[in-house]
């Protein structure tokens, strides 16, 4: 299913979120975020006849894109509420980020996850010394739960997407994939609370609005894709994928990344699982890495055709994380190797 996105040609968003936003972002955040490298993928650029580079996420220092945002997030924390700590509600990755970004300042984390969250994700919060609560069913439970600990502790939340500085940070991948890539034509990546896109899209359609922004969801329970249909933000049912990273609500009193979704996003897709572990599996075959289904669900898309590809056009797609239990990495691949 594919839903077509008017895009508008206005260079600010509803939320006031600028691209100025984005480069304060990368200077703060510089000191402890790495730039990632863009990689051209031949095999797959080859098979299309276009440019096709890969943007690995993945690398960071949490094993995803969301330690950008989480970062610039709690840096920008008054000493009063970093004397008190913070909190958040993850599908697991964002909870990583934030629990690390904690500890490098040496204040309080509490990160409340669903019972959904995957193994590994749940270890790698727990190695980090960070409180963790399981709590409901999904994301929308788990984020509950978080406003009821900031009435009670006066932690301070940090939202995993909708949230200004959340989305400034992840609009710094933008900055780097342009300082390499001055020519892209398109870049795809995984849509799910609209923190990354909303970020990127900003950055890459004031730069130029002829470049394409491109999300992909898992086929159900994709918040996003079903808010953007009917039109206003929506709750859906959450079903277990094999890109769990993209499940989860988008908050039915969302505030930035629905309007902005809208404004700089140029098609929406649903992806079925198959295609994503073709995904997962082509980029270790390919590429030697390993990687959860979110961050190969566009390659998956773009190899079964899912997603137009252009002749001679210069592609980019987001690598988002690497944070998958590997049991399941490898019964996902082993049919398609």
């Amino acid at each position: 299913m594919t839903i077509s996105i008017p895009t508008s040609k206005i260079k600010t968003t509803n939320s006031n979120i600028t691209v100025q936003n984005v480069w304060e972002a990368k200077r703060l955040i510089s000191s402890v975020v790495k730039k990632t490298p863009l990689i051209y993928s031949k095999a797959i650029s080859k098979q299309f006849g276009a440019e096709i580079y890969l943007k690995y996420e993945h690398l960071h220092e949490s094993g995803a894109f969301k330690f950008r945002g989480a970062v610039n997030a709690i840096y920008q924390l008054t000493d009063e509420e970093k004397s008190i700590g913070v909190t958040t509600f993850s599908t697991g990755n964002h909870g990583f980020a934030v629990a690390l970004a904690a500890k490098k300042l040496g204040i309080r984390s509490r990160i409340c996850v669903s019972e959904h969250v995957p193994k590994a994700k749940i270890d790698a919060i727990k190695s980090l010394d960070a409180e963790l609560e399981i709590f409901g069913n999904g994301q929308d439970d788990a984020e509950q739960r978080c406003y009821q600990l900031e009435k009670e502790q006066g932690l301070t939340v940090i939202p995993p997407f909708d949230h200004p500085h959340v989305i400034a940070g992840q609009g710094t991948i933008a900055l780097e994939i342009l300082e390499d890539l001055p020519s892209i034509n398109c870049v795809i990546g995984g849509l799910s609370g609209g923190g990354l896109l909303s970020g990127i899209g900003l950055v890459m359609k004031n730069t130029n609005p002829d470049i394409g922004v491109i999300g992909v969801s898992m086929e159900k329970g994709a918040a996003m894709n079903a808010s953007l249909k009917a039109g206003r933000p929506v709750s859906v049912v959450e079903e277990p994928s094999i890109a769990d990273s993209l499940l989860g609500g988008i908050g039915e009193n969302n505030q930035y990344t629905f309007n902005m979704v809208k404004q700089f996003v140029d098609q929406s897709y649903l992806i079925p699982e198959e295609t994503i572990k073709k995904g997962m599996a082509y980029l270790y075959k390919e590429h030697r890495i390993v990687v959860e289904g979110a961050a190969a669900i566009g390659v998956g898309a773009i190899l079964d055709n899912l997603i137009p590809v252009k002749k001679d056009s210069k592609v980019v797609i987001i690598v988002s994380g690497n944070n998958v239990d590997t049991p399941v990495h490898a019964n996902s691949i082993k049919q398609y190797l």
